[in-house]
């Protein structure tokens, strides 16, 4: 089984990563208002520029892979464009902030550019979806909304291969799929499993959990002809709106809160577990989960991998007291997974909750690696071929 690389970027969660076209850099959210971009020097993350802008901290980040544009979305209510710019004063190519026009009243929660990078969707608490799109006139970028019939705050969401269809996962317990179809921006879309006919605002399907949990996270299939999502009630759920079929995998896992397909038949969730898991499936044959990418059968060495300095200096005495802080352990003789120093450690290489995967090699149709970060301060990129028997709860796995 491939070992996973980890690196131990901070002692503070990651509340979001999002890496460049070429995956020499990666911009970071540490927990606060200001994003890290961090460059690749040996076998560690260094930073190299900090983006200042907000007020309160940033909850998502997303970095255009061909306009190398990096867009950040926060509880401050706005988001920014960064665009590279030289700096009139000594000429070195710096990250400059573009004001978006959002017109939310509440946290804006996830954000994501569009395939063709042309717009960008911004999930807010203001139970409306900003659909965002550069003015030349104006010079600046502009939105559009997406509100009925969200009734909650919207918690993730993810563009279809088409540029104009966008699903969203909301605390009303429901996964829908929107046209986001922007008259002077896209061009009309083809007809597909989901409708032929687009205006904006349109609502091309509506799906809930089988338990009715909040939806944390909703991807569509490399094909956009598939839509999974994971719900609060530890489910994920897989939509064909061709046929029409929709298949549930229950679990007696903690919940999932991030998902990515990796071919048109698997996809890897992760969340509360601490463990990225694969599912794979069909229409015809089902679906189910076939094991973790993590090998849990042996304690991690605080978090299992390689480490910062700063990581390397963390005392036991202050794990233990964090440990004990987020996660309610405590170091008693004994305990299973307590590591040396009296400090008890989980069997995985996160040691907290996962809050973003992405796929970091490969084609859409065949990743072959992705990335995790979570709020133990860890950024992990995992082999999708190295897959582990399920093991423990994972055994509570049922269609």
């Amino acid at each position: 089984m491939s070992a996973p690389e980890v690196y131990n970027i901070a002692q503070v969660p990651i509340t979001s990563h999002a890496f460049n076209a070429n995956r020499s850099e990666v911009c970071v959210s540490l927990n606060s208002n200001e994003a890290q971009i961090l460059g690749k020097q040996g076998s560690e993350w260094v930073a190299k520029e900090t983006l200042s802008e907000h007020d309160k901290i940033i909850t998502s980040i997303d970095w255009a892979p061909n306009s190398n544009r990096i867009v950040t979305a926060s509880q401050d209510r706005n988001a920014y464009v960064w665009s590279q710019a030289p700096d009139p004063l000594t000429g070195q190519m710096i990250w400059k902030p573009t004001l978006v026009l959002l017109r939310i009243n509440r946290a804006a929660t996830y954000v994501r550019w569009s395939p063709n990078e042309d717009k960008f969707a911004v999930a807010s608490g203001a139970r409306a979806i900003a659909i965002c799109s550069f003015d030349p006139e104006s010079d600046w970028w502009v939105s559009k909304q997406l509100k009925k019939p969200i009734r909650s705050t919207v918690l993730s969401v993810d563009w279809h291969p088409n540029n104009v269809l966008l699903a969203a996962g909301s605390a009303d317990m429901k996964a829908r799929v929107f046209s986001a179809y922007i008259k002077d921006v896209d061009k009309k879309p083809q007809a597909s499993v989901w409708g032929e006919k687009l205006p904006f605002n349109t609502v091309c399907g509506e799906y809930s959990s089988s338990s009715g949990g909040w939806v944390h996270a909703v991807g569509f299939s490399p094909s956009g002809d598939v839509l999974a999502f994971a719900s609060h009630d530890s489910s994920i759920t897989i939509v064909y709106p061709g046929a029409p079929a929709v298949i549930t995998i229950k679990s007696m896992t903690l919940p999932y809160t991030t998902l990515v397909w990796t071919s048109e038949d698997s996809l890897v969730a992760a969340g509360h577990d601490c463990q990225p898991i694969l599912f794979q499936g069909s229409e015809t044959t089902g679906w189910k989960a076939v094991g973790s990418l993590d090998d849990t059968t042996a304690p991690k060495s605080s978090g299992g991998g390689r480490q910062s300095a700063v990581g390397r200096l963390n005392s036991a005495a202050f794990n233990t007291f964090r440990n004990a802080d987020t996660r309610g352990q405590t170091s008693l003789p004994g305990m299973p997974g307590a590591g040396s120093g009296g400090e008890s450690e989980l069997m995985t290489v996160h040691q907290n909750t996962i809050s973003t995967i992405r796929a970091h090699a490969g084609a859409p149709s065949q990743v072959t690696k992705v990335s995790t970060s979570g709020a133990d301060g860890n950024l992990v990129i995992w082999t999708t071929n190295a897959v582990s028997g399920l093991v423990g709860r994972m055994s509570g796995l049922r269609m």
